[in-house]
């Protein structure tokens, strides 16, 4: 966990940055990022788009499971947002989304940037397989997730915190509670923005007094 009273993102100033088909093709591994990973209609895009205050900073479309790519977006020098390719009802073949697991669990695992997963579950039908792997890979490699409920706009309160509770019930009962924190999240009602935010800040937090080799992540000791 970052320290306390961690720096305040401007997320809005958040620009494109580039896209990878692999890891190999990412950005140099330096610096803190966070990656945002669901389904394909999970409202994942919605998200960081409401997140960032630009509808158009990355790309929503009526065809779920469209973007293949590794999607960086820099906050600053050496922060970053990154959107992970969407997965569960693209029409492509089995072989190409073995392709994109395999590349995922790369990332998940290898990257030493990456400070920790937003995995984004609609809120009506959470915790699929999909999600389960994510979770896995972040457990297994001590990688801090946050679920979002997303589409909480779509139930009353009762109902959604309900949902969050069965979430966290069942993520205790499977043993995948280890750093993970959920909430209930809607982008059209931008409901939840000011927590997701606050996890964010602390996981992007650099070092106040930082040497080259920190932010460079060329340190040995990089506790997540």
């Amino acid at each position: 966990m970052s320290e306390s009273n961690p720096e305040q993102i401007n997320y809005r100033r958040a620009q494109f940055l580039t896209s990878a088909p692999t890891l190999a093709e990412c950005p140099e591994d330096s610096g803190a990022e966070v990656a945002f990973a669901g389904r394909s209609n999970a409202g994942k895009s919605s998200a960081i788009n409401a997140l960032t205050n630009n509808g158009k900073l990355a790309r929503t479309s009526k065809t779920p499971g469209r973007t293949q790519l590794i999607n960086f977006f820099s906050l600053g020098e050496h922060q970053r947002l990154v959107d992970l390719p969407g997965y569960g009802y693209a029409k492509v073949t089995r072989s190409m989304k073995d392709e994109w697991q395999r590349h995922l669990a790369f990332y998940l695992e290898q990257r030493r940037c990456l400070k920790g997963l937003v995995l984004l579950m609609d809120i009506r039908q959470p915790l699929k397989e999909f999600d389960l792997q994510m979770l896995n890979w972040a457990v297994t490699s001590g990688l801090p997730a946050h679920i979002l409920l997303t589409k909480a706009d779509k139930l009353k309160n009762g109902p959604a915190n309900n949902a969050r509770f069965a979430v966290e019930k069942e993520l205790k009962a499977l043993n995948l509670f280890t750093n993970v924190t959920v909430q209930t999240f809607s982008a059209p009602k931008r409901q939840g923005l000011e927590k997701l935010e606050q996890r964010l800040n602390q996981w992007l937090a650099l070092p106040a007094m930082g040497s080259e080799e920190e932010i460079s992540g060329e340190e040995d000791s990089d506790p997540q």
